[in-house]
């Protein structure tokens, strides 16, 4: 139902598979980012990097679901 509804609003397999890719990065990015400026040092850094990390395994899931109903439509 919400992979549909995602569907019918232009969501397709190929965009969830980017942004799966591009929050990979973004994991890194605030990983390094949290290690250089905030004064946590390396656990608070270590948290932000495990946080955004979970990112990716939703959007490689979304965008598994989109292409298998991408092919029921097809």
């Amino acid at each position: 139902m919400i992979v549909k509804f995602l569907y019918d609003k232009g969501l397709r397999s190929h965009h969830a598979y980017s942004v799966a890719c591009l929050s990979i990065g973004l994991s890194v990015a605030s990983w390094v980012t949290s290690l250089e400026v905030e004064p946590g040092g390396v656990d608070r850094a270590d948290r932000w990097g495990t946080f955004v990390a979970t990112w990716p395994a939703t959007w490689f899931g979304l965008g598994q679901a989109l292409a298998q109903y991408e092919r029921a439509e097809g």
